[in-house]
């Protein structure tokens, strides 16, 4: 007689994904608040959507990844810093437009379930959350055999915010004159890792455990260092009206990025040298004789945000910035154009 089959011969281990749930549960609750109506486990996570504070509430969504940085997080080992960069993208994407987060979805696919490493993931997006004062509301951890190589895995993220619609910042009132203003990152944040691990893993044959002195630290400790979020220092300034335009810069780097919220007839001038290139870039280039084309176009080198505003009221944002202690630098401004970026 052939012996019954269970789910768990095809790979899937329901009680692992029972026990990862039950991490997961006490992690998301942490980032909880008032407006929170459903529990982790519901079909759907509920959220109040009420807003007697905005005139007109507009919703805001945006779904992004962490590419192939999670190849970094495979290599180390290190999985609890990932899940917090792929909140902050996500945070930073809506930011761009006004909005403040309110909740986010996550998404973990993955070969074999760990129940370890999708906490540790998970561990990461809760930390992202609770920073961002964003709720946890819900998610899918999917088990998948056959599909995804041995210890790896994929995840996406789903962020909604809010914007009153008086308050949206589209980019129409970007003039000629105004000033670009970069907020620093420090790293590459969360985009250009193909071809860093191009690089250095392959080119110049580094592994994620080389230390590198001009870096004072491994490859793989520098590969990982955060995407920021840009909320701490912005929420000040969204509703002021000094903010003409934000550009969250990331793949296509500074070229493709700030383009994306010009008016027609406009483009911008960028002035290398005026902030300061981390080291990572400049080692990249040096390792693979990168043009600074590609570089700018690849990476964000060193600007994870730009803020466009009028050139009288430069002071009082650079002044904002430095009371949260927050860097800023002024690296350009803009000019009758096409829709373009040059780089002087």
């Amino acid at each position: 007689m052939t012996q019954p089959l269970k789910y768990s011969d095809a790979g899937v281990d329901i009680d692992a994904a029972t026990r990862a749930t039950k991490r997961i549960r006490q992690l998301a609750q942490q980032t909880f608040n008032e407006r929170t109506l459903s529990d982790i486990g519901s079909f759907g996570g509920m959220f109040d959507a009420a807003f007697p504070q905005l005139k007109q509430p507009v919703l805001v969504a945006s779904a992004d990844g962490v590419g192939t940085k999670l190849k970094i997080a495979f290599l180390t080992g290190i999985h609890n810093t990932v899940g917090r960069d792929l909140v902050n993208h996500c945070v930073n994407d809506i930011l761009v437009q006004g909005a403040r987060p309110l909740f986010f979805l996550d998404y973990i696919a993955t070969g074999k379930l760990l129940p370890a490493t999708v906490a540790g993931i998970v561990e990461g997006i809760a930390r992202g959350c609770s920073e961002n004062g964003c709720v946890l509301l819900g998610g899918e951890t999917a088990e998948m055999p056959g599909f995804y190589s041995e210890g790896e895995y994929d995840m996406a993220g789903f962020i909604v915010g809010v914007v009153d619609r008086e308050k949206i910042n589209d980019g129409k009132k970007i003039v000629e004159g105004d000033v670009l203003l970069g907020l620093p990152s420090i790293g590459l944040h969360t985009n250009g890792y193909s071809f860093a691990r191009k690089l250095f893993l392959e080119t110049a044959h580094y592994s994620v455990d080389t230390y590198i002195e001009e870096l004072h630290m491994t490859i793989g400790e520098a590969l990982l260092q955060p995407h920021l979020s840009y909320l701490p220092s912005l929420s000040g300034l969204l509703d002021s009206g000094l903010i003409k335009g934000l550009a969250h810069i990331t793949g296509g780097g500074l070229t493709d990025n700030v383009p994306r919220i010009l008016p027609e007839g406009l483009s911008v001038e960028i002035r290398q040298g005026s902030w300061p290139v981390l080291p990572i870039f400049d080692l990249m280039r040096h390792i693979g004789s990168v043009s600074d084309a590609e570089m700018y176009r690849s990476f964000n080198m060193g600007v994870g945000m730009v803020v466009i505003c009028g050139a009288s009221e430069t002071e009082v944002l650079t002044q904002h910035f430095a009371e949260r202690d927050q860097e800023c630098f002024q690296i350009g401004q803009l000019v009758n154009g096409d829709r373009t970026v040059r780089f002087t």
